[in-house]
């Protein structure tokens, strides 16, 4: 995104009282941005909470200082791996050591700087392929000082990996006792409770020194953490749409189908003020269907032609659907 696009956005939110927080992160990475520090701090200059998910790779020890000097928040570090091999299975390329070695030298820097309060956690994608190092990531995670651990299931993006993931019973069903669990420390998705994928989460806990936390108070049917909390997503060319999975068009599989998703978007900030946008009666609309949520239970079904894509169901909605949408099964989680 311009400096100047950005700037612009910042001025026309300080008219948002309620907002309270800024998220960079989405389908790219942050510190790709050559003005991510600033970005940060000018939006902590206004009162904004700020975010940053990251795989740390651009972090080197001026840009971990920037953060601080900025008043970052929270920095998740996206690790999904706990061994050079599986780290690379998934970020092909990928160096575990630069990722360890850039995590400590904030490490060092934050604890020079006690007056700044930076929460660091590691995010860790979990699929058939590395469930089994979970224990593994309680030692990295403390030898790292996280103050804490999420865990979120695959959205897969190709064929070859629709078989990797964990929730085929999980994501249809509705009772309680296959809720997330969590706490404060440790963030869950729901995930099948099979011996092979439980056996691992219990030695995790274990390593961590926690009992199995209590069941986290969410509903038992569809709800959008994005719109329940008042978000709304933009690209890098300004476009805004309701939530982070309708911000592009692209393919994915959900429960083995092959879907499109197109992307969605109620305006550009370019153009119009943030707050002009989010009062638009389309937009409202929008987020009056989401929380009612009278979308086809496609996540429940079998799957249909208008499955096929997020542009109708059989409810007789039109684009978007949101039936479909493993966000609001507590499927897929953000910080």
């Amino acid at each position: 995104m311009d400096m100047t696009v950005y700037r612009k956005l910042l001025s026309d939110l300080k008219d948002l009282k309620t907002l309270k927080s800024i998220a960079f992160w989405g389908y790219g990475e942050p510190l790709a941005h050559p003005e991510i520090v600033n970005m940060v701090a000018e939006a902590h200059k206004i009162g904004l909470e700020t975010e940053v998910i990251t795989n740390v790779h651009l972090m080197d020890k001026d840009t971990a200082m920037g953060f601080i000097q900025a008043g970052l928040d929270t920095l998740v570090v996206s690790v999904d791996g706990t061994t050079q091999g599986s780290y690379e299975d998934v970020r092909v390329g990928g160096d575990l050591s630069r990722v360890e070695e850039n995590i400590r030298d904030l490490n060092s820097l934050r604890a020079k700087m006690s007056g700044k309060k930076l929460n660091v956690g590691l995010e860790f994608v979990i699929m058939k392929s590395n469930i089994n190092q979970l224990p593994d990531l309680a030692p990295k995670a403390k030898a790292l000082k996280a103050d804490f651990i999420m865990l979120s299931n695959l959205l897969p993006c190709s064929e070859d990996m629709k078989d990797e993931i964990l929730y085929w019973i999980s994501a249809t069903i509705n009772e309680n006792d296959e809720l997330p669990k969590w706490s404060n420390e440790l963030i869950l998705p729901r995930m099948d409770l099979r011996t092979e994928y439980l056996a691992p989460l219990m030695e995790l806990l274990k390593k961590l020194d926690r009992p199995m936390p209590q069941t986290r108070d969410i509903p038992q049917e569809y709800c959008c953490p994005f719109v329940q909390r008042g978000s709304a997503a933009i690209t890098w060319s300004g476009d805004v749409s309701p939530c982070i999975a309708l911000m592009h068009s692209y393919r994915c599989y959900i429960l083995g189908r092959e879907k499109f998703i197109k992307q969605y978007s109620v305006g550009n900030i370019v153009q119009e003020k943030i707050g002009d946008i989010w009062n638009k009666k389309n937009y409202q609309s929008f987020r009056d269907r989401v929380l009612t949520f009278d979308f086809s239970p496609c996540v429940q079904c079998s799957g249909c032609i208008n499955s096929e894509t997020n542009e109708e169901d059989c409810f007789g909605n039109s684009h978007p659907v949101c039936g479909d949408c493993l966000w609001a099964r507590s499927v897929l989680l953000c910080p």
